[in-house]
């Protein structure tokens, strides 16, 4: 053995970590201070409400009554819902953390025929609004006139369209805008903020980029002085801001958004990795969000960066199926995007859509159709949008996923708010950078947050081994954590440094912030929820040692903190910390899969954390739990309720660590449908390319004559009792569609991702057999299927099958709580 090695192996003995592998730091200068806020740019409307609550918005964020506030909204079109529904599905929304409901006000929908409104049922404005108020919602109002939404002509009713030009000062136009206008003053009379009721903004147009005489900004001033004129006084104007907007500076905020895949692209291949999981520091454009006019020019958002806040309205927690482009996305692939747009600024959350819907029956087909001279083919009812509230309510994985989020930003959205963004020492080359680790911060003063996103869809990611993170503050360096953690392919997560507890210091963790909870004399109740990979640990400053309790945990003192770690997370209190004066300050940890069952609510007269794996809202004095498939239900809450609550049948009482459980069983139903061959199909011709895009389009009306054709029997009796009943039908072939008789109530693009339909609504139609077609899919087809869902033809041209339709029992239990 040589002496080098001989040095080097005694070396190994007596220093073993020398030859571990050094760590990976990741380094942020967040020593800058934050710039004070600039007001008076923004011109809002009256801003004050009845009750004397006060709306604000300077360059960096919303306030109410002068201090910062972070909204969450969701996208959920009350005309793609039944009105029977709406009070139920606002309620969803806001046990998953939702503050604020944002739609469209498709014109279309209301004034297909000149002349002729219709604001009933499903139409009923007013009354949805009510609703959003009586839940606890406020609302944004997207105006249009031109509204996209994936309906034809972009919701401009064909009559506009066919007789005047559109989108711009045209005399002619204006005035059906303004009568459109007047007619929706009607409706929220009464329902506007200054009013006490729950609108708060107004969003003029959509992805408006067009210039020249009568148009630009020159338009949107003329559609925000209409809206005025109508009564539509809001504390907030907003356009959107992506894809050159022009709009009049400091009229109107621009608000942003971001897609993980284009469904409206040509390409019948995977995407290059999409910008929208990089971490913007120079721009708030996520990438091709699908405008329908293109401009290469500089728009007014890019000129106004630095006087207009950072807010979200299109992030999407889904895509919708197009024609030719038809990507299922996975719930990894929306969650680990939030982080990137938190971590780059944004400060208000807004997701298109959160709720799936259908399009309403109207004259003729109201979807966007390269038929009707649209960019993209849709399917003719279907509105999906894979997004995290089905077309039926239901829940999806990806609202699980979403929902520890929402619940950061209620409670600890405040102190972001604040936060300047902080770009680390590297980044990466471009979107297509797999290797560079992805981060950010978000500091003011000696506390922040950072933000990790190591997932890209479609695409592996570098992992990154023994990393730790070092921050240069205006107080000090600070590193951590104290034990460095891997970060795999996947990863993705929020952390905070220099936390108050109140008045406690938490000085890192590798666990992200939840919510806050005040129990009085009992003291605080801090809610963290752990990464399901990373262990958890917790650093305080060493001078509270005598004051802190870990039970089941390791504390020790390393690198000058006291840390806590070895920490089990679950439904226990991890760390209890003394103090002098109130009571003391508890940290409870949630494993990750348990912080995607909250649901934070008034319950019985305060504020609870409430955990299930079933659908729950909260309606009164009820928590209403919705169990799809199985008939057993549990929910765990916390802060323990004085009386048990009741239900129909028995309830189980339990506890678990510091949560009070209750579980019922109902009875289990087993539901049947039965599949008979109507005929077979026929050979469908190559598909036509054309359109606006030269892409794969839809075939026409008569090429569904080639469908093949199955009846479907469901007995009604047995859905009697249940609250629902999802008929779950697996297909493959080209198009399916379902009628009841000669009528469509949905159709579905084939895609691999699973296509439902509630039976509620149906009624008395279902006393008679359903028909399923499935026009066939051709093998040479030029669309995009996900790899896992493009099926074998095994050398047949075409394919149209109906493999199974099930249906699944949606059981509800009340529990009446005093």
């Amino acid at each position: 053995m040589t002496e080098t090695l001989l040095r080097a192996a005694l070396a190994a003995l007596i220093f073993p970590a020398a030859l571990a592998q050094a760590d990976t730091v990741l380094k942020i200068d967040a020593t800058a201070p934050v710039a004070a806020p600039l007001l008076g740019h923004l011109k809002q409307g009256t801003a004050v409400s009845p009750a004397g609550v006060r709306l604000g918005a300077n360059n960096q964020y919303l306030t109410r009554d002068g201090q910062p506030w972070f909204p969450v909204m969701g996208e959920f079109h009350y005309t793609r819902s039944p009105a029977s529904d709406w009070e139920l599905e606002l309620r969803k929304m806001k046990a998953a953390g939702i503050t604020v409901v944002a739609s469209y006000l498709i014109w279309n929908h209301h004034e297909e025929q000149a002349g002729k409104f219709d604001w009933s049922e499903r139409r009923d404005l007013r009354r949805f609004l009510q609703l959003c108020k009586k839940v606890g919602l406020e609302a944004v109002v997207r105006i249009g006139p031109w509204a996209h939404a994936e309906v034809r002509f972009g919701g401009v009713p064909d009559w506009v369209v066919y007789a005047m030009p559109t989108r711009g000062n045209d005399p002619q136009y204006l005035h059906y805008v303004e009568r459109f206008y007047a007619q929706i003053g009607r409706q929220l009379k009464g329902l506007m903020f200054r009013d006490g009721g729950p609108v708060i903004g107004v969003q003029l147009e959509n992805e408006y980029n067009l210039r020249g005489p009568g148009k630009g900004a020159e338009h949107i001033s003329t559609l925000k002085r209409l809206a005025l004129k109508a009564g539509l006084d809001a504390p907030l104007y907003t356009v959107t801001g992506w894809d050159g907007a022009v709009y009049p500076p400091g009229e109107v905020t621009p608000v942003f958004g971001g897609y993980v895949d284009e469904p409206w692209a040509t390409s019948t291949r995977e995407l290059a990795p999409k910008e929208t999981y990089a971490f913007r520091f120079d721009t708030r454009v996520s990438g091709d969000l699908g405008a329908q006019t293109v401009t290469h020019e500089r728009g007014t958002a890019d000129d106004e960066i630095g006087k207009t806040p950072f807010f979200g309205a299109e992030y999407g927690p889904g895509v919708p199926f197009m024609y030719r482009r038809r990507p299922v996305i996975g719930a990894d692939d929306i969650a680990s995007m939030v982080p990137v747009q938190l971590g780059s600024g944004v400060n208000l959350l807004g997701y298109y859509m959160f709720h799936g819907g259908r399009n309403p029956a109207g004259r003729t087909w109201l979807q966007e159709s390269t038929g009707s001279g649209g960019y993209n083919d849709v399917p003719l009812i279907n509105y999906d949008f894979q997004a995290p509230l089905g077309p039926d309510g239901q829940q999806r994985q990806v609202l699980m996923r979403l929902r520890p989020y929402h619940w950061f930003l209620q409670d600890f959205g405040a102190r972001l708010a604040t936060m300047t963004v902080r770009k680390p020492a590297a980044v990466p080359d471009n979107a297509a950078d797999l290797k560079t680790p992805r981060y950010a911060a978000r500091s003011n003063g000696d506390s922040g947050f950072v933000f990790v996103n190591n997932h890209v869809r479609q695409y592996a990611m570098a992992a990154h081994q023994a990393v730790r993170f070092e921050v240069a503050l205006p107080g000090g360096k600070l590193v951590f954590p104290s034990t460095p953690v891997d970060i795999a392919d996947g990863d993705y997560f929020i952390w905070p440094y220099n936390f108050d507890l109140d008045g406690m210091v938490l000085k890192s963790a590798t666990a992200q912030p939840l919510a806050r909870l005040d129990l009085g004399a009992e003291g605080v109740v801090y809610v963290f929820a752990a990464h399901k990979r990373i262990p958890v640990e917790l650093a305080f400053d060493p001078a509270i040692a005598p004051q802190l309790q870990a039970a089941g945990a390791r504390v020790a003192e390393r690198d000058g903190k006291l840390v806590i770690d070895q920490l089990q997370p679950g439904t226990g209190a991890a760390v209890t910390i003394a103090r002098s004066k109130g009571g003391p300050v508890r940290v409870v940890v949630l494993t990750a899969s348990q912080a995607e069952q909250l649901t934070i609510a008034d319950v019985a007269g305060k504020r609870r954390l409430l955990l299930s794996e079933q659908q729950l809202v909260v309606d009164g004095g009820a928590l209403q739990l919705r169990s799809v498939g199985s008939s057993a239900f549990r929910v765990a809450v916390f802060p323990a309720l004085t009386k048990a609550p009741t239900a129909a049948g028995t309830v189980q009482k339990g506890t678990d660590g510091i949560f009070q459980t209750f579980a019922a069983t109902l009875p289990e139903r087993q539901l049947t449908a039965s599949i008979a061959p109507l005929r077979a199909a026929q050979a469908v011709p190559p598909l036509l390319i054309g359109g606006n895009a030269k892409a794969a389009q839809e075939p026409g009306p008569e090429t569904f004559g080639a469908a093949a054709s199955w009846q479907v029997t469901v007995p009604p009796a047995q859905l009697k009792g249940l609250d629902d009943a999802l008929l779950n039908i697996d297909f493959v072939g080209d198009i399916g569609r379902l009628y009841a008789g000669v009528e469509m109530l949905d159709d579905w693009y084939y895609s691999g991702y699973g296509w439902q339909f509630g039976l509620r609504h149906i009624g008395e139609r279902l006393a008679q057999p359903l028909t399923v077609s499935v026009l066939p899919l051709r093998a040479d087809a030029p669309i995009y299927l996900d790899s896992k869902a493009r099926p074998d033809f095994g050398g047949q041209a075409q394919l149209a099958q109906l493999r199974t339709v099930t249906v699944t029992p949606v059981y509800l239990l009340r529990l009446k709580v005093k």
